[in-house]
């Protein structure tokens, strides 16, 4: 969690932008971005420099070479002369910041049409941030993560970027109850600024230490483990930065429309999908991918993009992704079609409910979670449900965090629960979580929506009868005007 001291200074550097006259929320993201990134860089190799020294070896991959060392922020943050740092920025490093890495890998592609927008006359403000920056304290990985999502929290006024935050700790708990292995090949086909991938890397990075001491799962983990997919180019350039502002050296962010884009099995070969598609609106069949319309026939997105992770998945892959409550109850065709396919052909393993101020500010539009594996044999037997009442943070559009306790954040209980789904079968259809028979499913037309199956125990109140309450008006009406009337005997 961010301190008040962050929060404020991130504020600060937002608000100079903003009153320097960079106004877009996108183009103040992008620009941070690319600042955090050159810093970042920086950080990098001042800590190749220590491991070298200590080893008394040469530096090992430098980012900068011997003559370069005027391009790193250590350096050119002391040159004092706001002109001159602008031009070592805009003319040397920006420039050699999109040279970096391989000229075919993903950072090379979506950082060619990246563009340095502060033009010379905001050499004022540019010095003002970079000393912003230079300020915040970013050591910790969990402040830097916590860090670009408040900085994306601050896309409010851009409406349909809404669509590109999920919350982090909604993120945090789909990735820990999917608990992602150094073998996973993980994909995100709306991956926006990488916010699931970046989630996947922390959880296996506190998780399994080995893949840094293994060279061959050291190299997959670089190279091989984290897809992306978007067709913004804004979004590529942030995910890319993202990814690499977090240690993955090659991640595979491409530029893609998942759902324009026909799908060939070869690309059935992720092991592990977290999304949260964008769910507005509906496609033209001429613009949809003609294998998913095979699945499903439906213009709807939020349906197609289920269709599509269990044709991006291999067999025994899984998923867990966030879809409006529509999905679980929908009675139109394509909407059946789709939950049954989940429960007969695939195994469904559970069920989110989560509460409609989740996306706020954005939206209060209810969602849900849905985990399932891809077997294309069936395999669903109980299907766990669980009622998520309270997600840590107050559900109005402050979304401020609560105090510590079951009653305000069920996230704790979720993972316990989730961790022990045999135990599961005890509990009754009153309680928060509980097992329902895909049998009992099937039979309800596949309707996946938790109120179908909770039961509602409702406390009797008993009321006194009419004439008790009556003679009980009727007594206080009498004292009433006993009352009054001693009152005006003393003012008589």
């Amino acid at each position: 969690m961010l301190t008040g001291k962050i929060r404020s200074q991130v504020d600060e550097v937002w608000n100079t932008f903003w009153t320097g006259g960079i106004s877009n929320p996108m183009e103040v993201i992008e620009q941070f971005t690319y600042l955090l990134f050159i810093k970042r860089l920086d950080e990098l190799h001042t800590a190749r420099e220590k491991k070298a020294n200590i080893l008394g070896r040469p530096v090992e991959n430098p980012i900068f070479a011997a003559d370069e060392q005027q391009l790193r922020w250590s350096q050119f943050i002391h040159l004092g002369d706001t002109g001159k740092l602008y031009e070592v920025i805009a003319d040397e490093v920006f420039p050699f910041m999109k040279s970096l890495g391989d000229s075919n890998s993903a950072f090379a592609a979506h950082m060619k049409d990246a563009r340095f927008t502060l033009p010379p006359e905001k050499a004022g403000l540019l010095t003002k941030v970079v000393d912003m920056i230079n300020d915040i304290p970013m050591d910790d990985r969990d402040t830097k993560g916590d860090l670009y999502e408040y900085m994306l929290s601050k896309l409010a006024s851009a409406g349909q970027n809404g669509q590109f935050r999920t919350p982090r700790h909604i993120i945090k708990m789909m990735v820990a109850m999917t608990a992602p292995t150094p073998q996973d090949i993980i994909c995100d086909p709306a991956c926006g600024t990488a916010g699931f991938l970046v989630a996947a890397d922390e959880y296996l990075r506190d998780n399994h230490p080995e893949i840094f001491r293994d060279n061959e799962l050291r190299q997959h983990y670089n190279e091989g483990m984290f897809h992306g997919f978007d067709f913004d180019s804004t979004m590529l350039r942030v995910a890319t930065m993202n990814m690499l502002l977090h240690g993955i050296d090659k991640p595979n962010i491409v530029n893609r429309d998942s759902l324009a884009e026909d799908h060939s099995e070869q690309d059935a070969i992720y092991s592990l999908i977290l999304a949260n598609p964008p769910f507005a609106g509906s496609l033209d069949y001429d613009a949809t991918a003609k294998d998913l319309l095979q699945v499903v026939k439906t213009k709807k997105t939020e349906l197609l993009f289920v269709a599509l992770f269990l044709r991006l998945l291999k067999l025994g892959g899984r998923a867990a992704v966030i879809v409006p409550d529509g999905v679980l109850f929908g009675s139109s065709r394509a909407h059946k079609t789709l939950r049954k396919m989940l429960v007969e052909e695939q195994k469904l393993d559970g069920i989110i409910s989560m509460p409609s101020g989740v996306f706020k500010p954005y939206a209060g539009v209810s969602t849900a979670i849905i985990l399932f594996t891809r077997t294309d044999s069936g395999g669903t037997e109980d299907v766990w449900f669980y009622d998520m009442e309270a997600d840590g943070y107050s559900l109005d559009d402050k979304r401020a965090p609560l105090e510590e306790g079951h009653d305000n954040n069920n996230i704790p209980d979720i993972l316990t629960r989730w961790q022990n789904r045999a135990a599961e079968a005890a509990r009754q259809r009153t309680d928060q979580s509980f097992l329902v028979p895909k049998k009992e499913i099937a039979k309800n037309s596949y309707d996946l929506s938790i109120n179908r199956y909770k039961e509602i125990v409702y406390e009797e109140i008993e009321y006194d009868s009419p004439l008790t309450i009556l003679a009980e008006l009727e007594a206080l009406e009498v004292e009433i005007q006993e009352g009054m009337a001693e009152l005006k005997g003393m003012l008589g």
